[in-house]
């Protein structure tokens, strides 16, 4: 490893929602900006996916992983308690291992960069005397309601989701109260004060990276560099760096060939995340949405659930029964010249690249929905949870890329008639050039533009190397 390289030590949190945005910071960081990335993994013990992961997405030739020694917080939360709830306690368990590894390191790191819900560990870039900042893998919207949730806590009174009027942000769309992120729905449960914590502790940081890019969110991002944004207390460098996704694997199999067969654009995929789940009755009204639209489809089946839409957050990957079993009877043979049902997984990135894909039902998880947009694909927005709702409402009223269910899929039973429609509505866009269809192509060319040499992401991380630079000749003269 050089020592003329600024080295960034990245802290990933559990999931493959999580750990997906961070390994594709390290291969950005290490492929155009001339870092050494070391990646320190926290692992959940529950989620085989994790490792399918790290031997899909990364090449030990890029970066340095490093897993960390799990920490059993089993004496610590309640096994129901939320997951945003758990992975904020692992990250705090997980503290005293990542210090050791640090300093066990023989080349000291530049800087330390964790994804929010590590912030708990911003004190001990501190210690190292390196750089740290907060990596949102999610949109300027987000990381504007989690800035501002500690301002909103002094101010609302009773339940955020029993408010009459929207939540207002200075400068920023303002938000239902049907639509906050899911530690927002209860103000006595931990996952609220975790959140409230993040909030506050993601301002003591250097600077915010955020994956997202300049033109697609310029309002927001105008008002969180604004200076009286918050009565100016934002006072760390806010960077768009994305969009940072997955690259094509170049995949081959039986899937790949019926959709070779298929025109083009004429295809929905449907796929839910990792972790997202729906109800039997859902289930079946999907497939029977799916069968009377007589759109072709690939649908990513996974069995339902009796629990939380977020059950298979820490078990996905994890076999079980057979998913296909719980469709409606006949649906595998009444669709068969119409469709695909793949169990459980399927390479979601090169499946969107595929030309015959012509739009996207999707969860709208902010890795999904990057996918989606840089491969020029429109969406049914069907939020489950986490920040879902807020995506969905960003993907339809203000980017226009995407259209959605007139109830909340989280709150009611989405009915077979609308799932038609909308799977009819998606594929056939009458509108064009100035429909969704449009617009998203519209922001693949402007998301490409943005990570090209001296486009705005681009410039992001050359302000990021910058800074690491200097932050590199400072180590020296101390050591000196």
């Amino acid at each position: 490893m050089e020592i003329s390289k600024p080295h960034a030590a990245l802290l990933s949190s559990p999931g493959t929602g999580h750990l997906i945005p961070v390994l594709e910071l390290g291969n950005r960081l290490v492929t155009h900006h001339n870092f050494a990335v070391t990646i320190f993994v926290v692992s959940s013990h529950a989620s085989p996916a994790e490792a399918q992961v790290l031997q899909s997405s990364m090449s030990p030739k890029l970066c340095n992983i490093i897993d960390l020694p799990p920490v059993d917080i089993s004496g610590l939360v309640d096994p129901n308690a939320a997951v945003v709830t758990q992975i904020a306690v692992m990250m705090r368990e997980v503290r005293p291992n990542l210090r050791s590894s640090i300093s066990s390191m023989k080349l000291r790191p530049t800087v330390l960069i964790v994804d929010f819900f590590g912030t708990e560990s911003l004190p001990i870039a501190d210690e190292f005397d390196m750089l740290k900042y907060v990596y949102f893998p999610s949109n300027e919207w987000f990381v504007a309601l989690t800035i501002y949730v500690p301002f909103l806590d002094k101010v609302v009174e009773g339940e955020y989701v029993h408010q009459k009027e929207p939540l207002k942000i200075p400068g920023c769309k303002p938000i239902r109260p049907e639509e906050v992120v899911d530690p927002m729905l209860e103000r006595t449960n931990q996952q609220y004060f975790e959140y409230l914590r993040i909030g506050s502790e993601t301002l003591m940081s250097d600077g915010i990276l955020i994956n997202t890019w300049e033109d697609l969110q310029s309002t927001t991002l105008t008002a969180l560099r604004d200076e009286k944004f918050l009565g100016g207390i934002v006072k760390v460098p806010v960077y768009p760096v994305g969009p940072i996704t997955r690259a094509v694997s170049g995949l081959k199999s039986d899937l790949f060939d019926w959709l070779d067969k298929q025109p083009s654009e004429s295809v929905i995929y449907v796929s839910f995340g990792s972790g997202g789940l729906l109800s039997y009755e859902q289930m079946t009204e999907v497939a029977w949405g799916l069968e009377l639209s007589q759109q072709r489809f690939v649908w990513v089946v996974r069995p339902p659930t009796i629990e939380a839409a977020d059950a298979a957050f820490f078990t996905a990957g994890k076999g079980g029964d057979d998913p296909l079993s719980y469709l409606p009877d006949g649906f595998l043979r009444r669709t068969q010249s119409l469709g695909l049902t793949v169990p459980f997984w399927a390479p979601q990135v090169d499946v969107l690249n595929h030309p015959s894909i012509g739009g996207f039902l999707s969860h709208c998880g902010w890795g999904s929905t990057l996918e989606s947009i840089t491969n020029g694909v429109p969406m049914i927005a069907w939020p489950l949870y986490a920040e879902q709702k807020m995506n969905a409402t960003l993907l339809t009223e203000e980017i226009g890329v995407a259209i959605r269910s007139k109830v909340l899929p989280s709150k009611k039973v989405v009915q077979r008639e609308e799932i038609e429609k909308m799977a009819r509505m998606i594929i056939e866009d009458n509108d064009g050039k100035n429909g969704i269809r449009g617009r998203v192509k519209e922001l693949k060319h402007s998301a490409e533009k943005a990570l090209s040499k001296g486009g705005s992401s681009d410039n992001a991380f050359s302000q990021l190397e910058k800074q690491c630079k200097m932050c590199m000749e400072r180590q020296k003269a101390t050591a000196q």
